[in-house]
């Protein structure tokens, strides 16, 4: 009856998976009504892709307003030092003195920076964005209820191969396989319904954040603000030059090459 043991330690693994899920989700999906909220564009961007993607809007705006020329070369090169806004300020200051800087290292300081950890606090305190630790904890409950699942297959195929196993019709091993799918039923249940209700499990939006940012309607303002909204949503493969695209998307290889226009 050594398949009694591994039956014991899958559906031990199953339960536990999904009791620390449902406890995440139910951390995660504190629902509020937002009211009439008109979100910015940099809380888009923050709510659509996190501190990366609104340094990438704000890198992108300050090109195509001419305070930024951004490089296929992957350089930076400030035209305007006068920032319009604290994010934009954070900006040229990533970007030193020298006026030219890589744009990873550019990307990386702004998206650490206090400008865009104040946009976050305001954005979690408003019920919009989720805190850092708790977004950690949904994907990581995710991963260990994918885990047990793959443990109880284990164990099933590992009671499969114990010694003594019948194949009869009704006999042991139909039995085994039938006690070892209620875990395995109950896991991928729980995965199904976090999926409909909580996805996706890395979102930096909280559910009712989700729910706002799935109904934003960006704002009219010409061809540059479209841009800036599509860059805001879906990040910078929303854009259509190459050339700016190129430099957004590179990893800092055209470094020995020097900062080329």
């Amino acid at each position: 009856m050594l398949w009694v043991l591994l039956l014991l330690v899958a559906s031990g693994a199953a339960a536990l998976s999904c009791l620390r899920l449902c406890l995440a989700a139910a951390v995660v999906d504190r629902a509020r009504d937002p009211g009439d909220v008109e979100l910015t564009l940099y809380e888009t961007a923050f709510l659509a892709g996190g501190p990366h993607r609104v340094a990438d809007l704000a890198l992108v705006t300050m090109h195509l307003r001419r305070r930024l020329l951004l490089a296929h070369t992957g350089w930076a090169t400030v035209v305007d030092p006068e920032g319009r806004d604290e994010v934009e300020r954070t900006v040229i200051h990533a970007i030193g003195p020298a006026g030219q800087s890589l744009i990873p290292p550019i990307r990386a300081a702004t998206a650490a920076a206090g400008a865009v950890r104040a946009l976050a606090d305001r954005l979690v305190a408003a019920g919009l964005a989720l805190p850092g630790g708790e977004r950690t904890d949904l994907a990581s409950a995710v991963r260990t209820v994918r885990g047990a699942a793959l443990l109880e297959v284990a164990m099933a195929g590992a009671a499969l191969l114990l010694p003594g196993q019948e194949q009869g019709h009704g006999g042991p091993l139909t039995t085994e396989w039938v006690w070892f799918g209620l875990p395995l039923v109950l896991t991928l249940g729980c995965l199904v319904i976090a999926r409909l209700e909580i996805h996706p499990w890395d979102s930096w939006a909280s559910p009712t954040g989700q729910r706002l940012l799935d109904s934003y309607a960006a704002p009219a303002g010409g061809a540059d603000r479209d841009v800036l909204a599509a860059v805001a949503v879906r990040g910078v493969g929303a854009v259509d030059d190459p050339a700016l695209r190129a430099a957004l998307t590179g990893d800092g290889r055209a470094a020995h090459r020097g900062p080329h226009l």
